[in-house]
């Protein structure tokens, strides 16, 4: 494998939770810990082949007993040495074949650059509408029947159904949530982690998908 890296507008990171430091002013600053995994090329899809241009990112390393043979070739067929386990696709307009088995550089990350952070939220189970979209409830006195419950979701004879996407009780959280224009605090290649202002989607060690910001330059 080349020693040298590629240079893409994403990575993958894990999320290790969330601590604060102080500025040179000394205000405190919450901010969270993404520690830094090796991103790795694992397939290069063109035009030609494929019908659009995108790079796949293979990232999550694990012992070589849990990979499957499949994947095991794949990674073989893009000269990565590392167990990885997870694949995303980052599209991009141009891509070079080249890049085939290269680690992503994280260089174009410093600190004050803005981001977007994707992961998946925390699951909540099974809410209430309450809970899941703030109704306000019915009166919470003794003898009213009607405390957190929906109320009517009709609509008489006409059109004699409920509609599509009425907010109901059901899977609370467990989402892909994307969280827009944060801003890297810190970068620490050398002890392989980032600090991100604010907060961020998921839960601990979950991964996420750090990205230039798209409505900021």
């Amino acid at each position: 494998m080349s020693d040298a890296k590629v240079s893409l507008p994403a990575f993958y990171g894990i999320k290790a939770g969330m601590t604060r430091i102080f500025d040179s002013n000394g205000n405190n600053v919450p901010v969270t810990v993404v520690k830094l995994i090796p991103n790795l090329i694992s397939q290069v899809k063109t035009a030609e082949k494929d019908g659009y241009t995108s790079y796949q990112v293979a990232y999550a390393e694990k012992r070589e007993s849990l990979l499957t043979k499949p994947v095991k070739g794949h990674l073989k067929k893009a000269n990565v040495e590392l167990n990885l386990s997870h694949f995303s696709e980052i599209r991009l307009p141009e891509v070079s074949v080249d890049a085939l088995g290269k680690e992503v550089s994280l260089e174009d990350f410093q600190a004050s650059t803005i981001i977007d952070v994707t992961g998946t939220s925390k699951g909540k189970g099974f809410a209430g509408v309450m809970k899941r979209y703030n109704f306000q409830g019915g009166p919470a006195s003794h003898g009213s029947h009607f405390h957190r419950r929906v109320g009517s979701i009709g609509c008489r004879a006409t059109p004699a159904r409920v509609f599509a996407n009425k907010k109901m009780p059901g899977h609370l959280g467990d989402e892909i949530v994307t969280v827009q224009n944060l801003s890297v605090v810190e970068l620490n290649l050398e002890q392989g982690y980032m600090l991100i202002k604010g907060s961020i989607p998921g839960s601990k060690n979950g991964f996420v998908k750090v990205t230039k910001a798209i409505k900021k330059a």
